[in-house]
């Protein structure tokens, strides 16, 4: 997945991705959407996978404290509160984690830009959870009347910017370092003594599954993610690496952790471009925090992706 602003291009997709989540007496029109892009291109924000929006965030900016009518319907440029209008997944997409990380990344980015107090939204009741999960806290009901359904306002309180100095010593080096160098309890496959059938369970996979390069240790997958299936070996090495195990010759049984659908199931990984030497739509899996690979396989636009049982190490 890939997080960037929308540009114009895209309304229409994001659009109808509003049309198709929202009751036809609360979903945006398309020039509502061309207002909002057009004043506040900034706080437009939109997740792509294989180069198509699947979500969005949209706001304006307003002066008040509170949401209203006329905050809803307009923009201040240089105001202080975030209004967001609407956070939306494809229904293609839903349940996968997506909407919430693209609303946390939202929030992180409004927070780094130090210009905002505040972000505002109204949402039913049963969205509670959701954005309390992200960091807002619930207000209660909400003036604004739009639709049949009762609204409720929620928000979230910016963090002020802090005077600038010069870190501690030894800051920029700890930030440098890997987030969980040689985490305990971490083995490579070979070390279990029934090998697959050890670290499965229920065909799902028994532990965390980890970069195998010792001091990175960084966690690809959780527990019960992944499914244990046998197949074929194919080719994803265009070259041996030291750090990882040989795969079997093409076309060998071969043990994989599958993940479905999507990427958003993983913790920590990356994706190369398509590798022209494997075939027009191969593309390789790698930790996304010290680019060790490759660890697994996809094809482009794919909702299959393969993590060799041999290339992860396993955190008991």
């Amino acid at each position: 997945m890939e997080i960037a602003l929308v540009p114009a291009i895209d309304l229409d997709r994001a659009n109808a991705i509003e049309q198709a989540g929202f009751p036809p007496d609360e979903a945006a029109t398309i020039e509502s959407f061309r207002y909002r892009q057009s004043v506040a291109p900034d706080l437009f924000l939109g997740a792509y996978i294989d180069g198509r929006l699947v979500a969005y965030v949209c706001s304006t900016l307003a002066s008040g404290n509170s949401l209203t009518h006329d905050s809803m319907s307009t923009h201040v440029p240089g105001a202080s509160s975030v209004c967001i209008h609407s956070v939306c997944v494809d229904a293609a997409h839903k349940r996968q984690g997506l909407g919430l990380r693209l609303l946390r990344e939202y929030i992180a980015r409004l927070q780094a830009a130090e210009k905002y107090e505040r972000i505002l939204l109204i949402t039913h009741e049963p969205l509670r959870d959701f954005y309390e999960k992200a960091g807002f806290e619930w207000l209660g009901p909400s003036q604004v009347v739009h639709g049949t359904l009762p609204w409720f306002e929620m928000r979230i309180i910016l963090q002020p910017p802090t005077q600038s100095s010069p870190p501690p010593p030894g800051v920029y080096e700890a930030l440098l370092q890997p987030s969980n160098p040689n985490p305990s309890g971490t083995r490579d496959l070979s070390s279990f003594a029934g090998g697959v059938a050890d670290v499965a369970s229920e065909s799902l996979n028994k532990y965390d599954l980890l970069c195998p390069r010792s001091g990175c240790g960084s966690v690809i997958l959780k527990n019960g993610v992944g499914k244990l299936v046998e197949r074929p070996s194919i080719q994803i090495d265009l070259s041996p690496h030291p750090l990882l195990v040989e795969l079997p010759a093409p076309g060998a049984p071969t043990n994989w952790w599958l993940v479905t659908p999507s990427p958003m199931q993983f913790e920590n990984i990356g994706f190369s471009r398509p590798v022209a030497a494997l075939g027009p739509t191969m593309k390789l899996l790698a930790c996304a925090e010290c680019d060790l690979g490759p660890l697994g396989w996809s094809q482009q636009g794919g909702t299959e992706f393969w993590l060799a049982c041999s290339r992860v190490a396993y955190r008991v």
